[in-house]
């Protein structure tokens, strides 16, 4: 479902023409009888109006849990954030009230869910969801708030939009149902958009049906999205600059264009060689070896190393910090930076 709540007064879109969206040195960690869930561990990344951001990793490296720290949707307990700031437009959203963070949600940031179909109401028409919205927020009548629900399926191609605003989630496929989910995120024009797997399930000519919406919407709304996922495949036309994480922290980002060329990573590297190629027909699919670690017992060092073939003394007992990286001529590589004690051997090998 998308997250709205009720506003008094929205922010203008042009700010002061600074990060939209700032997340600095975020912890999350999940209290339970087993112990302490580290699923974040001092994570930094902005995104500025217009821009996109791409957040990459398998499943369990903490992308979605910093997504609901942002929106403010996480249950508190079992989860705490025992340090790290969200600054929306220069204001620490952790520092925010109840009814402060209300504001801000819905009208000026907006989450899309994976699973479009568990997270739409089975038993109303997605044009009564839709208009739902309207008649809440902005006190429509019935009648507007239906023409505004078909305004807005419209918007986002869902054909012959007049004739099925009164059809069930059901009667949708699972594209068309993804396209309803932006439709709603849109609905209060929000400045920033999170959305979380917009393409899972997807067969992928309407994963890139979906992609080039969001884009196009982006575009003629100048929102700020971010656009998590563990398929670098998806965001290669769409993303602006990349973030990777792994075991709940950022280990390397990069322009998109720049990662994809020479990433600084092996983590990213073999993200990238697990990516089926038309070269490559016939071949054997290649895989990291091992599984994501536990986020109880986050490995010492590296969370990385038992899986990386740099791996080296150094990489078992110190943990490193994410670092700008450059050119062998020690020349600047603009917003690239790595959390590899090795990334020269990855960068320029």
């Amino acid at each position: 479902m998308t997250i709205i709540e009720e506003v008094s007064v929205p922010s203008p879109r042009d700010g002061d023409g600074g990060p939209l969206l700032e997340v600095r040195d975020l912890h999350v960690e999940f209290h339970t009888r087993e112990g302490v869930v580290r699923a974040v561990n001092g994570v930094n990344y902005s995104v500025s109006a217009g821009e996109t951001l791409a957040v990459l990793g398998e499943s369990g490296s903490g992308k979605s849990v910093t997504a609901q720290a942002i929106m403010g949707i996480l249950d508190m307990p079992p989860a705490k954030i025992p340090q790290g700031e969200i600054r929306f437009r220069g204001q620490d959203m952790l520092q925010m009230s109840g009814e402060e963070r209300r504001k801000i949600r819905g009208r000026r940031i907006a989450m899309i869910f994976q699973d479009a179909l568990s997270s739409l109401n089975p038993v109303l028409s997605v044009g009564y969801q839709l208009g739902e919205m309207f008649r809440v927020h902005h006190g429509m009548s019935k009648k507007d708030a239906k023409a505004k629900a078909i305004e807005l399926m419209d918007r986002v191609k869902i054909p012959a939009a007049a004739a099925r605003v009164n059809d069930y989630p059901h009667q949708f496929s699972g594209g068309m149902r993804q396209r309803i989910m932006i439709a709603m995120a849109l609905a209060l024009e929000p400045e920033l958009i999170i959305a979380d797997e917009p393409t899972t399930a997807l067969d992928v000519t309407v994963q890139a049906q979906v992609m080039d919406l969001l884009a196009e919407l982006q575009r003629e709304y100048n929102m700020g999205l971010i656009l998590i996922t563990h398929d670098l495949g998806v965001v290669a036309d769409v993303a602006d600059k990349i973030a990777v994480m792994y075991a709940g922290r950022i280990v390397e980002t990069a322009p998109v264009h720049e990662l994809y060329k020479r990433p600084a990573h092996p983590y990213t590297r073999g993200l990238l060689d697990s990516i089926p190629r038309l070269d490559q027909k016939g071949q054997e699919l290649y895989a990291i070896k091992g599984l994501p670690p536990n986020l109880l017992r986050i490995p010492t060092g590296c969370a990385f190393n038992p899986r990386c073939p740099k791996a080296q003394d150094i990489c078992r007992t110190d943990v490193p910090a994410l670092l700008p990286v450059t050119e062998q001529d020690g020349g600047e590589l603009p917003g690239r930076a790595s959390a590899c004690h090795f990334w020269k051997e990855t960068l320029h090998g």
